[in-house]
């Protein structure tokens, strides 16, 4: 697998830091949705750093709230720069039709299966230092402070937008992301409470997807 995942990489036309889909000149994506925007630093997601979802379970809407951003990355990479939207040992493959429907272009998507974690951290890892992938969306569970602190040097390499999805228990985990976000799925939609930022304290966003 090791080999396989360098080739393809390797057989992507290398991006150069600009030109990044709507991001601004300190490095970040809007996420699309205004709430959340509001209240993050540099109004959006940060590039080039690592963001870490905390999920009660898979589906709690991590992928409706990466959408508009991933179908702005996907817009913007053409097909003379071939970047990829990376998903790393994602818990369902993803439906093609409902990501059309959002804007995800299927042929910049690059699915990644790795059932062990020491696999699945060396994809990640490959992912980001590549060079190739305007997103890197990862599930991962259990990894330690160095592993954690090699994703993010490696994340810095470029101004990717790097995700790594992990279960709500690991809340109380140090880590090194620079932006950690817990999410709460509620009868109105969504709160995301922003529990790590650069220059913030804790606080909870409410209904990140209504209007």
């Amino acid at each position: 697998m090791n080999g396989s995942l360098e080739a393809l990489l390797a057989g992507a036309a290398l991006w150069r830091a600009r030109g990044e889909a709507e991001a601004d000149p300190e490095g970040h994506l809007p996420s699309g949705w205004p709430k959340l925007d509001e209240e993050l630093p540099g109004r959006g997601w940060p590039l080039g750093t690592l963001i870490e979802f905390l999920l009660p379970e898979a589906g709690a809407g991590e992928l409706t709230l990466l959408r508009p951003a991933l179908a702005a990355l996907a817009a913007e990479s053409a097909d003379a720069t071939r970047r990829w939207l990376a998903w790393i040992a994602p818990p369902h493959a993803p439906y093609a039709p409902a990501l059309a429907q959002s804007g995800i272009r299927a042929d910049r998507l690059l699915l990644i299966s790795a059932e062990r974690t020491p696999d699945r951290l060396w994809a990640i890892e490959q992912a980001l230092r590549s060079g190739s992938c305007a997103a890197v969306l990862a599930w991962l569970d259990t990894a330690d402070d160095r592993w954690l602190r090699r994703l993010k040097l490696a994340a810095e390499t470029g101004r990717t937008l790097a995700v790594l999805l992990r279960p709500a228990r690991r809340r109380a985990a140090a880590s090194p992301a620079s932006l950690r976000l817990l999410l709460e799925p509620t009868p109105a939609g969504l709160d995301v409470v922003v529990l790590k930022s650069r220059g913030r304290g804790p606080l909870r966003v409410r209904d990140v997807l209504g209007p």
